[in-house]
């Protein structure tokens, strides 16, 4: 059977693809890359640390030859809250049927109750509270605390099999959002330089600068320093958003442990005020879980994914992404070729409001100015593209978090920054040789431009740059050209 056609439509919503099994061949990575993967997730709660080095180098081998770059994303495993393992592998409960969660335990779990990962769970429940395991498909309602034991009805049976995770009903678990692995986890992300790092199940601000610290250190012998991305999946996170927000670079809108423990129909109105407030903040936004489920065995997407995947790109995300359907899935190309062109028509229908936008705004800075500036200029003026030279990318971002259907270049002599921006939403991250002669990095900007058939001789276009070129936060200059 011949290879799906890969599209060549212009998009501005990335899509993050998680690695696995099924996405691990060379070929098959780069084809995925080129039909339109901005950022590769290497998921941290699977295989060991030689592992995780070696896919990292099969993402970036792939990218060269693809002739892209893409961002790495290390997805930390997070507090294992989760059941122990069955005798046999798994037990059948039933409505009604006692069992006890033992966090004493030691032994293989059978219809009785079973052992627990997650040792603190007998000091943070109490009689009345609800349960959820397995992602919410069994219910035990808490009878009492004994000890180490907790005692519980199933309120909502069904197959429970080995290391299942569990959640309580409104949030309430102790758990610190790093654990010990996760510590030794940033350390190998660090030695191959992972672009991104998620941090599962912060519950605030202080975990996100924990990571930040822990992170950091680890990276400064690399001369590295990783974005942080925060997977907003519990629910004491929702009261503290803004500030996670402030001590991050974006966040996950981590529907599956998030809909567990604030209830499915909630979940719809805080995906848009997360992406709302990310673009506030001038933040990334990611939103993920079950997005394309069924292509982990279909061919096609169901109807109500194509729309759940189209309303988060008019919500304004920078991205989509694709865990075991890329991952373990029977169709990862295929997969990543439906979501590109899902988002690239969902985009056509977007409104652009960029006047309403700026009403009343004020910036305290001249590089946010500027930014500024160039959006509302090229879009007034109908300019075909809006090119930024940028040393840390922020010029980029700022420009990105506003709707406007003209493509954003950011031309970098960076590889790192390179690589960070290409999780921002409708920026197309260029590596330029030399950007610290100004006259030539304008130069090489409209050679790209011409090169690409953005723009033919006549075509304008505009340009923000600094005096200084290559100091980061220098950018104090707008320039509308028309190509030649």
């Amino acid at each position: 059977m011949s290879a799906p056609a890969i599209p060549t439509t212009r998009r501005s919503t990335k899509i993050v693809a998680t690695l696995g099994p099924a996405s691990s061949d060379p070929q098959l990575l780069e084809q995925m890359i080129r039909a339109g993967v901005n950022v590769v997730r290497l998921n941290f709660s699977h295989g060991q640390a030689q592992d995780h080095i070696d896919r990292a180098r099969l993402v970036r081998e792939a990218a060269q030859r693809a002739g892209r770059e893409v961002a790495i994303m290390a997805d930390l495993q997070g507090p294992k809250i989760r059941v122990g393992k069955f005798a046999e592998g798994k037990v059948m409960l039933e409505p009604g049927m006692k069992f006890v969660l033992d966090a004493a335990r030691t032994g293989p779990g059978d219809l009785q109750g079973v052992g627990l990962d997650y040792k603190e769970l007998p000091r943070d429940v109490k009689p009345g509270d609800t349960l959820l395991l397995n992602d919410g498909l069994i219910v035990l309602t808490v009878d009492r605390v004994q000890g180490e034991q907790v005692h519980t009805t199933v309120k909502l049976g069904g197959e429970l099999s080995n290391n299942k995770g569990i959640n309580k009903k409104g949030g309430g678990l102790t758990a610190p959002a790093l654990t010990a692995k996760d510590m030794e986890d940033i350390r190998t992300a660090m030695s191959f330089q992972a672009d991104y790092v998620a941090v599962s199940f912060p519950k605030n601000a202080t975990d996100m600068e924990m990571a930040r610290q822990l992170c950091n250190v680890a990276a400064a012998e690399y001369r590295h320093k990783p974005g942080l991305i925060a997977k907003i999946e519990r629910a004491e996170a929702i009261p503290h958003l803004e500030a996670i927000l402030e001590a991050s670079d974006g966040i996950m809108v981590a529907r599956g442990d998030l809909a567990v423990e604030v209830g499915n129909a909630a979940v719809p109105a805080l995906q848009k005020r997360m992406i709302r407030l990310a673009r506030q903040h001038h933040k990334v936004a990611i939103t993920a879980t079950q997005m394309m489920e069924s292509m982990i065995t279909n061919p096609v997407p169901t109807r109500a994914e194509v729309s759940d995947v189209a309303n988060a790109v008019l919500d304004g995300t920078d991205a989509v992404m694709l865990s075991a359907e890329t991952a373990a899935g029977k169709y990862p190309l295929e997969t990543v070729i439906e979501m590109a062109s899902i988002c690239a028509s969902a985009e056509i229908a977007e409104d652009v409001s960029l006047d309403a936008d700026f009403t009343g705004m004020r910036f305290g800075r001249i590089d946010q100015s500027i930014a500024m500036g160039a959006l509302f200029t090229a879009h007034h003026l109908g300019c075909k593209a809006i090119v930024a030279l940028t040393d840390t990318g922020s010029t980029a971002l700022w420009m990105s978090r506003y709707r406007i259907h003209i493509p954003i270049y950011a031309l970098t002599p960076k590889l790192s920054t390179q690589r960070k921006m290409a999780l921002f939403r409708n920026v197309r991250p260029l590596l330029v040789d030399d950007a610290t002669q100004r006259e030539r990095a304008l130069a090489a900007a409209e050679e790209h431009l011409k090169m690409r058939g953005i723009v033919t001789s006549g075509d304008i276009y505009a340009i923000t740059c600094g005096d200084a070129m290559g100091v980061p936060g220098g950018t104090n200059m707008l320039k509308i050209c028309r190509a030649s």
